[in-house]
């Protein structure tokens, strides 16, 4: 009687293995996946947790997952996905007048080689450029002019609102709306120079 707990105790240990080997391999490949999709590191490290915690939940299950991997994937690929839908549900009203301008979801932080590090970065340096004009170019004007008064110009959100006569709320989410746009059309150019 006493040999019938031993294989559900090693069973339980070899399972805590499994899962421990599973987070280890793919962690890193997991969390890149998240972090080409999501800028602000934070929050792509926010989801790789929610995932992970998402993994064990699952382990703890009677049915296994039969590939870990393509399952940890695909419970990314749902969330980002998740991610967006609310974000974009979202109205424009609920955006706090008093958040950081500095919040990431409203700036562009372009990263550009130096100039100084050869032909290989000069080119890429060249691509960013030429891909945020033509990006630029692409936006409505209201778009367009508030990401250059407040990202170039270094006007803040308050200083726009006083000038035009338009609510902070709607300089946000036109500026919001340039920003994922800005990025959406530079993200190829950075996959493609690996930036």
């Amino acid at each position: 009687m006493q040999s019938s707990p031993a294989p559900a105790t090693a069973s339980a240990t070899d399972r805590d293995s499994d899962l421990t080997a599973t987070v280890l391999r793919e962690r890193s490949k997991l969390g890149n996946f998240i972090r080409r999709r999501i800028r602000d590191p934070m929050e792509a490290e926010d989801l790789l947790q929610d995932v992970l915690y998402e993994l064990v939940r699952a382990y703890r299950l009677p049915e296994p997952i039969e590939q870990a991997s393509a399952w940890l994937f695909r419970v990314a690929r749902n969330r980002i996905i998740d991610r967006f839908r609310a974000a974009r549900r979202r109205p424009t009203a609920d955006l706090d007048t008093s958040l950081d301008e500095s919040d990431p979801t409203h700036r562009l932080d372009l990263a550009l080689p130096g100039l100084d590090q050869g032909p290989e970065a000069l080119y890429a340096r060249s691509a960013v450029l030429e891909t945020l004009q033509r990006a630029l170019d692409e936006l409505p004007a209201n778009q367009r002019d508030a990401f250059i008064e407040h990202e170039l110009e270094g006007s803040s959100f308050k200083e726009m609102a006083m000038k035009t006569a338009t609510p902070v709320n709607t300089l946000l989410a036109r500026k919001r709306a340039a920003i994922l746009h800005l990025r959406d059309r530079l993200q190829p150019v950075y996959d493609d120079c690996d930036l």
